[in-house]
């Protein structure tokens, strides 16, 4: 067992595990933000046909040659073309089409002009000006041509993706399942939300917190409900959520105190600890440990620091058991706008938020930075760190910062 590592060997550890979710295919209308199981590529040219892009007439622009106020060309009108409707005529040497907006460009036609730009009768329409060929036509595949990647293996499925699959007359879609993961609170102090709160006792916010952060992710949590401070007890509970899930995630008891009983627990079901504790402040107190290639992850009993564990230290697997690409939160280089006025005898991670001014990129503290400190996580979309052995840091400090896509 590994004590006390460092926050990058404790991240490389997790990340080395097995992931292999599974897949499943879900209707259009359920697949939004889920994770694509393969490359899609497009089947059909977008639009399928050459349009017109508004309101006008579709002519060969050689017939407009030498056009001028004082000499405009006259073509006569060969039919009127909605949208939706195949035109029945080509257009040949003099003739134009009157057509309407998204309408397919009849043949013989290389050119449109807007009704406004002409005057016109319901027999033939004047052009003021030579045209251009090609002009004003919309051309087959312009957004989307045959064998582009429309979806790419890995990434969420948005909006414009299903934009995107639906204008190529797909229903369904390919993804991967949402692994399932529990989530246990344990200690004897917490009372579950709905409870009547006992004397000396707390609420229990942990389980859905970290819940939610597992969601946003992409994972499917459940709740694992509350277990009291006995190893017996912590165990019996993880084993029965193994059973069900993909994965296991505790709160509390990964310290050091003498009522910590992750460590114990693991013992007690027999899973191999990848590590116990790392060089992390707040969050350090974390254990992880595999029972039959399942991963158990205890986090600290702080809410916060809770929290900066999972996104600092765990993240990246659990995107990669999603079966998302982008695994790892994005990096940038930020400066601190206020100065940190600690040491920091470990990394320490800060909750804040992203400015930018003068085009350029701050990092301002979202508040408490103490454990326990959820208030700090409103609005948090950086964790900014401080390398290990780091003094006091005046504002202006450059720090390495992460963006965060979960909130």
């Amino acid at each position: 067992m590994k004590k006390n590592i460092s926050v990058d060997e404790a991240c490389g550890l997790l990340f080395a595990q097995q992931a292999e979710p599974a897949t499943e295919t879900v209707t259009l209308e359920n697949a939004l933000d889920r994770v694509a199981s393969r490359d899609v590529r497009a089947e059909i040219p977008v639009p399928p046909f050459r349009r017109s892009p508004y309101d006008g007439y579709a002519f060969r622009a050689e017939d407009t040659s030498g056009a001028a106020r004082a000499a405009p060309a006259v073509l006569r009108l060969t039919e009127e073309i909605p949208a939706g409707t195949q035109p029945r005529y080509g257009i040949e040497r003099g003739f134009a089409a009157k057509i309407l907006t998204g309408a397919p460009i009849p043949e013989g036609a290389d050119a449109t002009i807007k009704y406004e730009e002409t005057e016109f009768t319901d027999s033939e329409v004047r052009i003021f000006g030579p045209v251009k060929p090609d002009s004003d036509v919309v051309p087959a595949g312009s957004d989307v041509s045959p064998g582009s990647l429309i979806a790419l293996k890995g990434t969420l499925i948005t909006a414009p993706v299903i934009s995107s699959f639906a204008n190529q007359g797909f229903t369904r879609a390919d993804v991967y399942k949402k692994p399932v993961i529990t989530v246990i609170s344990t200690g004897t102090e917490l009372c579950s939300a709905g409870e009547k709160l006992r004397p000396a006792a707390i609420y229990d916010s942990n389980t859905h917190t970290i819940s939610a952060y597992l969601r946003g992710m992409g994972a499917a949590p459940v709740n694992g409900g509350v277990v009291p401070d006995e190893p017996e007890l912590i165990a019996a509970a993880i084993d029965r959520a193994f059973s069900g899930s993909d994965m296991v995630v505790t709160t509390g008891g990964a310290s050091v105190g003498d009522y910590d009983w992750a460590v114990r627990a693991a013992e007690i079901l027999g899973a191999g600890i990848l590590f116990w504790k790392t060089a992390l402040r707040p969050g350090g107190a974390l254990m992880a440990a595999v029972k039959d290639e399942k991963l158990l992850l205890s986090l600290s009993g702080n809410p916060a620091a809770a929290v900066v564990g999972l996104l600092r230290v765990a993240a990246p697997y659990i995107k990669k058991l999603c079966g998302r690409a982008d695994c790892f939160f994005p990096e940038i280089s930020v400066a601190l706008r206020e100065p940190y006025g600690k040491s920091s005898p470990k990394t320490r991670i800060l909750r804040g938020k992203l400015e930018v001014s003068d085009a350029r990129a701050y990092f301002r503290e979202g508040g408490s930075q103490g454990s326990e400190a959820i208030s700090s996580l409103a609005g948090c979309d950086l964790l900014g760190e401080i390398p290990v052995g780091s003094p006091p840091l005046p504002a202006g400090t450059i720090i390495k910062a992460y963006r965060l896509d979960v909130s």
